[in-house]
């Protein structure tokens, strides 16, 4: 079994969609990371986060039951979990966000448990830098690959901590538009080379319905979005697009680029079954029967054959 640490929010999440509406229901970053890289085989995922006395051991449970390791998630006594309300727009490309409580989030400090400080892959979700780095130090070796996840948000108010954490860190994950903030450049390729030399190996830019590309030097890969009838819900989108990415990359035990292209795959794959349902719940009844079916898809989506004259 391949360790992964999985560093990022447990959350409450209400959401309004042109689809409908929600009341308080499971969400958060590690969350959805973590349970799409159960959906892996050999993979041992640990979440490392925060909550409050509020969230239910149902939800505790939830997560046991797919076999994701707990110890590392604190409960405070007498304290709220972290809550996000939002509402989508019609194209279900932007949102508003209605409400945002840290509640425990606030003086988060993450502690990753003795018997995962030696594991392989590290996933750091959105959080800030500083928070971040201090995962990183806690590991008792240097893990064959750590990933980023970060947002405008820290760039804005945070940048030179989050170019700190990012001289230790193999992989990050961010938007076009982040991407360019980052960089300060437009090209999605200049961009990718510029943060390249901040110190990421791979640089995975994602572009939502439209896909994501991978940048490893002079490698160039994408990995398309799967064509849906219908997005119900695009919030864990991302996160379960990490999940994915990660989880196989603990499974295959390699981090060549490669392997990088192959878990792009495995993310897009994941997500596509994320945004059918509001919140975790398509995620928690999806199939190892049915992912391999929408692999195949995938497959089928960028095959092709062509002669090219010489």
């Amino acid at each position: 079994m391949s360790k992964l640490v999985i560093v990022g929010t447990c959350a409450f999440d209400a959401i309004e969609t042109p689809f409908g509406k929600t009341e308080k229901i499971l969400g958060g970053a590690a969350t959805y990371i973590g349970m799409a890289a159960s959906k892996l085989n050999n993979v041992d995922p640990a979440i490392v986060s925060v909550v409050g006395e509020d969230f239910p051991d149902t939800y505790l449970s939830l997560l046991k039951d797919r076999d994701i390791n707990i110890d590392g998630l604190e409960i405070v006594s007498g304290g709220k979990t972290f809550f996000w309300s939002g509402k989508y727009h019609n194209d279900m490309n932007t949102r508003d966000t209605l409400v945002t409580e840290l509640n425990t989030l606030e003086n988060f400090n993450p502690k990753v448990p003795a018997s995962y400080t030696d594991a392989e892959i590290v996933m750091l979700g959105n959080l800030q830098p500083q928070v971040q780095l201090s995962v990183i130090e806690q590991m008792a070796k240097k893990p064959k690959l750590v990933i980023l996840d970060t947002m405008n948000f820290w760039m804005d108010i945070a940048l030179d901590e989050l170019k700190e954490t990012l001289k230790k860190v193999d992989v990050i994950t961010i938007n076009d538009e982040e991407a360019r903030q980052l960089s300060g450049e437009y090209s999605l390729v200049t961009a990718a080379k510029v943060i390249h030399e901040m110190g990421p190996k791979y640089v995975v830019i994602k572009k939502g319905e439209h896909g994501a590309l991978l940048f490893e030097g002079n490698n160039v890969f994408f990995a398309p979005a799967l064509p849906l009838a219908e997005v119900f819900d695009p919030t864990g989108a991302g996160d379960t697009f990490a999940g994915g990415f990660a989880g196989y990359i603990a499974q295959a035990g390699d981090t060549s680029f490669e392997t990088l292209k192959t878990a792009l795959i495995y993310g897009s794959c994941l997500a596509s079954f994320t945004v059918e349902k509001f919140g975790t719940e398509r995620l928690e009844s999806v199939t190892r029967e049915e992912i391999n079916k929408r692999l195949h898809q995938f497959k089928q989506l960028v095959q092709f054959d062509i002669h090219i004259n010489n």
